[in-house]
C-alpha cells in the first residue's frame, strides 16, 4: 500500500510539472493580450491595452497602461471591470479620452495621462461606438446607430407586441454573425465647448441607408479628421441588398464642415477603397485600394492623391505585394507599411519621391501593429510560440528592442518547440513554404504524430500568427509535430501564387497540401501510420475535401466551419462576391460553373472512410450549421465514427473562454483516440 501510495504521489507530481512547463488550454486563455501602441504627441510617452480573461467569469477585461519612452516601465492607469474603449491622447499629451458606460450610454470620458480625475464629457442619448477629437480639438466625430429600416413583426403589426418574427424583402438579411434589425451605423459630429461636448450631434450621413465604418469589421480607422479640422473623410459601401452582396465597391467619402457637402473622391473604382490617411502636412490623402469588383483577396496597394491637383497615383502599383496597412511617417514624403513576406509580416519604408520601397523588419515574426514615434517605431510583434508584445524598432538598421513582456510570469516557466521554414517541392515543379513546429523536448530518435494544419481564407497567410484556438504550441506541447503548408492561394509569394486558388479549391492546393505531408512524413521521427488533418472554413472544407481523396494517409480527420456542399452554401451564405468569384458564380442556370462538380467535398462524401470530428458555431451565417450538419449526416449514414459539435452563441470563430476551453479538451480528445 505504501509502494502505491509513493507511486501515485510520483505521478500527480509528474503530471501537475507537465502541466506547468507546457501550455495548456487554460493556461491559454490566462495570457495577456497587449494592444497596439499609441504614441502621445509630445512623442515622450505611449498608452497600450491590457486585455485578461477570467475562465471561471466566462469573461474578459481591458485595462490601460502608460509608459514612458525613455525606457521607464509602463503603469496601469485604469482599473475598471467594463473595460475603455477608442482611447486617444489630446493634442498637448496631458489628456486621454476614451469611451466607458455612463449617463445616456457609452459615451465619451476624459482623465489625466496617469489615470486621475476621470469624468464623463459627451451625454449622447442612446450612446456611441466610437469617436475622434479633431486635431484643434474643437470638435468630435463620433459613429452611433440609426434605426432606418423595419424588421420585426411587431414594427410591421403593432398589435402583434409579443410576436418575435423578423421579416425581409431582400438579402443582406444577416451577415457573420448578426441577423439585420434596421439600424445603421451613421458619422455624427459636434461642437465640444468648455471641455464639454454639445448635444447629440449632427448626423453627417442623414437619411442614408449605409453603414461607415464597413460592417462587420470596420473600425474607426475607416473615419478620420483632415489636418485643419474643416473635413472628414470616412468610408462607405454605399450599396443595401441584392447590389451590396455582389460588390466589394466601397468608396471615400469627404464631408465638408462648413458646407455641409459630401463628395466621393474615388468614383472610378470600381473594388475596395479603405483606410484612409492624410500626410502630416495635410497636402496628401492616400488609402488602400483593390482594383476588381468582387473580389476581397485583389492586390491591395497605397494609392495617394495630391489634394491641390486632384493627382493620383499608385506607390506599390509596380511591387508583387499585396499591403496590409500602412502610415506616413513624421515627413509627409515617407510611408511606412506593413505586408507579408515569405509567411511573415514585416514592415517596409516607402520614400514617395524616390519610389524606392526598404524593408525594415525581417526574422521569423508577425508584425502586427505599428507607429511613429521619433526616429522609431513602436510595434506589436508575434509568433507562433508568443503573443503579442510591444518593441521599439530602430528605423535605420531594423533593430528591435523589447518594450512589454506581459506575460513573462508565465513563460519564464514554459518550454515551448522549435519552429523550422522548410521548402517543399509541389507536383507543378514550384516550392512552397511549409512551416513546422517541434514538441518541447524534441526527440529525434522518437516517432511522433503528425497533423496537417489546413489555412482558412483560402487567401490568409500562415504566417508567424499566435492563434488562441489554432495554436500551435498548444499542439506541439500535446507531442504532435505540426506541418503548416503555405499552399497555392496563400498571400506573401506573388499575386499569381494568391490568385491561383480562385475556381480551383479542390485542385492544385489539394495537391500542395498532399505534396507537403508526404515529405515530410519522410522523416525518421514521424510516424506515417499516425497523421490528421486539422482546419476550419477553408480549412475545414479542405478537411471534408481530403476525406475524399486522401487514399488513407490520414487516421483522423477535424473540421471547423468548413464548407461541404458548395451548392447549398451558395444559398445561404451572405456576401456572395465571395463566391462569385471563388467558385465561378451560381449554382444554377444554363451554363453551371465547373467548381460545384470538381471543388465540392460532398461529391465525393461516398468515398469517405476515415473518423472525423467536426465543430460548427451555430450564428456562423458565412458557413452557415447546415455545412457542418450535412457532413455529420454523411459520415452517421455510412457509419463512420464521427462527433458534431455546436456552439449556439458562437459564430465563425469560438470567442468565450469556457467554450474555447472545451473546444480545445474535444479535440485533443479526438486526436489521442487515433493518433495516440
Amino acid at each position: 500500500m505504501i509502494q502505491r501510495i509513493a507511486l501515485l504521489f510520483f505521478v500527480l507530481i509528474s503530471i501537475t510539472t507537465v502541466a506547468q512547463d507546457r501550455m495548456t488550454p487554460e493556461l491559454l486563455w490566462k495570457l495577456k493580450r497587449v494592444g497596439g501602441a499609441i504614441v502621445a504627441p509630445d512623442g515622450a510617452k505611449m498608452m497600450y491595452s491590457v486585455r485578461q480573461y477570467d475562465l471561471n467569469k466566462n469573461s474578459s477585461t481591458s485595462d490601460l497602461w502608460v509608459g514612458m519612452l525613455d525606457g521607464t516601465p509602463a503603469k496601469q492607469i485604469t482599473h475598471s471591470p467594463a473595460g475603455e474603449g477608442s482611447p486617444q491622447w489630446s493634442a498637448d499629451g496631458n489628456k486621454i479620452y476614451y469611451l466607458a458606460d455612463g449617463e445616456g450610454g457609452t459615451n465619451i470620458f476624459e482623465m489625466s495621462w496617469n489615470g486621475r480625475e476621470q469624468k464623463q464629457i459627451s451625454f449622447v442619448e442612446g450612446g456611441m461606438n466610437g469617436f475622434k477629437i479633431s486635431p484643434d480639438g474643437k470638435k468630435v466625430l463620433f459613429i452611433a446607430d440609426v434605426k432606418m429600416n423595419k424588421v420585426s413583426g411587431k414594427e410591421f403589426h403593432p398589435d402583434m407586441p409579443e410576436s418575435n418574427v423578423r421579416i425581409y424583402d431582400d438579402l443582406m438579411y444577416r451577415h457573420w454573425g448578426n441577423w439585420e434589425d434596421g439600424k445603421r451605423s451613421h458619422v455624427f459630429v459636434a461642437d465640444i465647448t468648455d471641455g464639454k461636448v454639445q448635444g447629440n450631434g449632427k448626423d453627417i450621413m442623414e437619411g442614408e441607408n449605409y453603414d461607415t465604418p464597413l460592417m462587420p469589421f470596420g473600425g474607426m480607422e475607416q473615419i478620420v479628421w483632415a489636418p485643419d479640422s474643416k473635413s472628414i473623410v470616412y468610408v462607405c459601401k454605399k450599396k443595401v441588398g441584392s447590389d451590396y452582396a455582389v460588390s466589394t465597391n466601397s468608396d471615400l467619402y469627404q464631408y465638408n464642415i462648413e458646407t455641409g457637402k459630401t463628395e466621393n473622391l474615388t468614383p472610378d473604382n470600381k473594388g475596395y477603397d479603405n483606410n484612409p490617411a492624410f500626410s502630416p502636412d495635410g497636402k496628401k490623402l492616400a488609402w488602400l485600394q483593390m482594383k476588381k469588383d468582387g473580389f476581397e483577396a485583389d492586390k491591395n496597394d497605397i494609392i495617394e492623391m495630391d489634394l491641390s491637383t486632384g493627382e493620383i497615383a499608385n506607390l506599390t502599383g509596380a511591387n508583387d505585394i499585396t499591403v496590409a496597412g500602412f502610415i506616413y511617417g513624421n515627413n509627409s514624403d515617407v510611408i511606412y507599411y506593413k505586408a507579408v513576406t515569405e509567411a511573415t509580416y514585416q514592415l517596409f519604408e516607402l520614400n514617395t519621391k524616390s519610389m524606392k520601397p526598404r524593408q525594415v523588419t525581417s526574422g521569423i515574426h508577425n508584425i502586427t501593429s505599428f507607429t511613429t514615434a521619433g526616429d522609431q517605431l513602436i510595434v506589436g510583434k508575434q509568433s507562433m510560440n508568443h503573443p503579442t508584445d510591444l518593441y521599439a524598432v530602430t528605423v535605420g538598421d531594423g533593430t528591435i528592442k523589447q518594450i512589454t513582456d506581459a506575460n513573462k510570469a508565465i513563460y519564464d516557466k514554459l518550454k515551448v518547440g522549435e519552429i523550422e521554414k522548410r521548402w517543399v517541392a509541389t507536383t507543378d515543379g514550384k516550392k512552397e513554404l511549409v512551416w513546422v513546429i517541434y514538441p518541447p523536448d524534441f526527440d529525434e530518435t522518437r516517432k511522433y504524430p503528425a497533423l496537417l494544419y489546413c489555412q482558412g481564407g483560402p487567401q490568409s497567410a500562415v504566417s508567424q500568427f499566435f492563434s488562441y484556438r489554432w495554436n500551435f504550441q498548444l499542439m506541439a506541447a500535446n507531442d504532435y509535430i505540426v506541418v503548416a503548408p503555405n499552399r497555392r492561394g496563400l498571400p506573401g509569394f506573388g499575386q499569381e501564387w494568391n490568385d491561383a486558388i480562385s475556381e480551383d479549391w479542390g485542385g492544385q492546393p489539394m495537391d500542395d497540401y498532399l505534396s507537403a505531408i508526404d515529405e515530410l512524413k519522410k522523416e525518421p521521427f514521424i510516424d506515417e501510420n499516425r497523421l490528421g488533418a486539422i482546419g476550419a472554413s477553408y480549412g475545414g472544407y479542405s478537411v471534408y475535401y481530403l476525406a475524399g481523396i486522401h487514399e488513407k494517409r490520414f487516421k483522423a480527420f477535424i473540421s471547423h466551419c468548413g464548407l461541404f456542399n458548395l451548392e447549398s452554401w451558395y444559398g445561404t451564405t451572405e456576401e456572395l462576391f465571395f463566391a462569385n468569384q471563388d467558385i465561378g458564380g451560381p449554382y444554377y442556370g444554363d451554363e453551371i460553373p465547373e467548381g460545384y462538380i470538381k471543388n465540392s467535398p460532398h461529391r465525393n462524401a461516398h468515398k469517405w472512410d476515415t473518423p472525423m470530428l467536426i465543430f460548427h458555431g451555430e450564428r456562423d451565417y458565412r458557413v452557415p450549421l447546415n455545412q457542418g450538419m450535412e457532413a455529420f449526416q454523411a459520415l452517421q449514414i455510412q457509419g463512420i465514427d464521427s462527433k458534431l459539435i455546436t456552439f449556439p452563441d458562437e459564430n465563425h470563430w469560438v470567442l468565450s473562454p469556457q467554450n474555447g476551453v472545451i473546444w480545445h479538451r474535444e479535440f485533443y480528445a479526438w486526436l489521442d483516440k487515433y493518433l495516440k
